[in-house]
C-alpha cells in the first residue's frame, strides 16, 4: 500500500541553496495516462538551480516541486495506463515533481532501466539522454563519422553527448575548463579536448579537423559562442543551442552563415508536450537503450546526496567542480 504522505524538498523562496527544505507533502495521484513512481534516485540539473532562484518557474499545471529525472519502482497506475506494468524498474523524465520520494510521470514518458544499472545511475539518464538525443541526433542530424564538437564537455549533458557521439561512431571534440575535466573527457572517449582558458575553441577546432570544421556544435553557452561557433562549423555544418549559460543575446554575421550554408536549431526540453517527450522516448528505446548492452554505456556520476541534503547538492552543481551527473537518493 503506498503511503499517502511523502517527504519532499520544496524552494521556501527564491534565492540562494539554502531555501531548499524538506518538508511533508501528500503524496500525488496518478492522473490518467501517468504512473506512481516510488523514487529511489533523482538527478540534479542546471534548470533546477534556474527554478531556485525564480528564473524558471514551472509549466501551467506542474507541480513547484524541482526535479526533472527520476528512477525507481512503479506502484500506482493511472486510468488507462498498461505499460509500465505495477513494480517496473524505470526511469522518467518529469516537468516538475522529482524531488520527493513519489512522482506522478506520464507513462510514455518512462523508460526501463537498464539492465546494467543502478537506480542512481539510471537516474541520471533521463533529462541528458533526451536532450542529447533530440538536439545532436534528431534536429542535428548527427552522422557516423562527422565531427561533434560538444561545448561544457565535463559536465552531465558533456559527459552524455562524448558517450552518445563516440557510441554512434562520429569523432569527439570538447570544451572544458580545467586540465583535469579536459582529461576526464579523453578518459570518457573524447578524441580532443580543449582547455577554453588556455586557448580559442575556434582555432583548436580548425587545427583538429585539417581546416574542415566540426560538422555538429552542441552550444549550451549562448552569448558570443554563437559567432565563434558559425566560425568553428564546417560547411553544411548544423548548430543546436541548448542553453544561454553565456547570455541570452548574439550578434552574427548573417553573410558568414550564408556562405557556409548554416543551419541553426534551437530547443527546450521542459515546456514541449508529453505526446513530443513520448515521442522522443520511445526512439530512445528503439535506437539507444541496446547500446547499454552491447557497448556498455555508463552514466558519469561525480557525487550523490540524501534528498534532505539537496542544498548542498545544489552549490557543488553552482561550483562548477562536477564531472559528470549529481544525484539526490531517496
Amino acid at each position: 500500500m503506498t503511503a499517502k504522505s511523502m517527504t519532499a524538498v520544496e524552494i521556501r523562496e527564491p534565492g540562494p541553496p539554502q531555501v531548499l527544505r524538506a518538508v511533508e507533502r501528500p503524496v500525488p495521484a496518478p492522473a490518467a495516462g501517468e504512473v506512481l513512481i516510488r523514487v529511489a534516485a533523482a538527478g540534479v540539473n542546471r534548470p533546477d538551480i534556474l527554478q531556485r532562484k525564480g528564473l524558471y518557474p514551472p509549466p501551467p499545471g506542474i507541480t513547484d516541486i524541482p526535479g526533472l529525472e527520476v528512477a525507481g519502482e512503479v506502484v500506482a497506475l493511472g486510468p488507462g495506463v498498461a505499460e509500465p506494468a505495477l513494480g517496473a524498474r524505470v526511469c522518467a523524465l518529469v516537468a516538475g515533481g522529482g524531488y520527493a520520494q513519489y512522482v506522478a510521470a506520464p507513462a510514455v514518458q518512462c523508460l526501463p532501466v537498464p539492465a546494467s544499472l543502478s537506480f542512481e545511475e539510471a537516474a541520471a539518464l533521463p533529462e541528458t539522454f533526451f536532450t542529447v538525443w533530440l538536439n545532436v541526433f534528431q534536429r542535428a542530424r548527427l552522422q557516423r563519422g562527422e565531427t561533434l564538437l560538444v561545448h561544457g564537455g565535463s559536465s552531465g549533458i558533456g559527459t552524455t553527448a562524448i558517450l552518445l557521439g563516440k557510441a554512434f561512431d562520429a569523432r569527439v571534440l570538447v570544451t572544458a575548463g580545467s586540465a583535469q575535466k579536459c582529461a576526464a573527457c579523453r578518459e570518457l572517449g573524447a578524441d580532443v579536448a580543449i582547455n577554453y582558458h588556455e586557448g580559442d575553441f575556434v582555432e583548436a577546432t580548425l587545427r583538429a579537423t585539417d581546416g574542415h570544421g566540426a560538422d555538429v556544435i552542441l552550444d549550451m553557452v549562448g552569448g558570443d559562442y554563437l559567432a565563434r561557433n558559425v566560425a568553428a562549423a564546417a560547411l553544411e555544418g548544423r548548430i543546436a543551442v541548448i542553453a544561454t549559460q553565456g547570455g541570452v543575446k548574439a550578434e552574427l554575421d548573417l553573410r558568414a552563415l550564408m556562405s557556409k550554408r548554416l543551419t541553426i536549431t534551437a530547443s527546450g526540453l521542459r515546456p514541449q508536450s508529453v505526446e513530443n517527450k513520448g515521442r522522443i522516448a520511445a526512439s530512445l528505446k528503439a535506437s539507444v537503450w541496446p547500446l547499454f548492452a552491447s557497448k556498455g554505456l555508463k552514466p558519469v556520476i561525480h557525487a550523490r546526496f540524501p534528498l534532505a541534503d539537496a542544498a548542498l547538492a545544489h552549490k557543488l552543481m553552482e561550483s562548477g567542480a562536477h564531472i559528470g551527473k549529481i544525484v539526490l537518493l531517496s
